[in-house]
């Protein structure tokens, strides 16, 4: 277990917790999902698409809906920033060369409100890294026997 497994895209380690002497079992994300969402990722943002853009951004959070719903049960808050950077400079890069802007029209673009946002036709790019990770919890000791007791009184 110390060398871990995969399984069903997830990396299943024991662990030490950092700052103590208890080990525990971790489930991390794989590397082969990674590269599979980040293939999909480029093969949608190539910088000389002719797609829609709305139509990018559309399919860009269906795909990463599906996959951080279905991994938010591993320790994925790292990744799911990794993640999160690459996805969002494809799609400036994807821009620029679109539109042929310079930096400074990318910023008066996407940061007109404010805060970075990349949206089109009212289709907002969607932010993987503000899924919530909630982990499993042990309830191993709270779960019911469902045998009678040996000496009922």
């Amino acid at each position: 277990m110390s060398d871990g497994f995969d399984f069903l895209g997830f990396r299943i380690r024991w662990k030490r917790k950092r700052g103590t002497n208890k080990w525990y079992v971790y489930t991390f994300i794989a590397h082969r999902p990674v590269r599979t969402l980040k293939a999909k990722i480029r093969a949608l943002t190539h910088k000389t698409s002719q797609q829609d853009f709305a139509s990018v951004l559309t399919r860009l959070g269906q795909i990463m809906r599906g996959w951080a719903n279905y991994f938010k049960y591993a320790v994925a808050k790292h990744t799911f920033s990794k993640l999160d950077d690459f996805t969002w400079w494809r799609l400036v890069h994807m821009l620029r060369a679109r539109h042929g802007w310079n930096w400074s029209q990318v910023r008066r673009h996407l940061a007109a409100s404010g805060r970075w946002k990349i949206a089109a036709d009212g289709v907002e790019y969607f932010r993987i890294e503000g899924v919530t990770v909630s982990r499993y919890t042990y309830r191993g000791n709270k779960i019911p026997t469902p045998w009678p007791p040996a000496n009922p009184a």
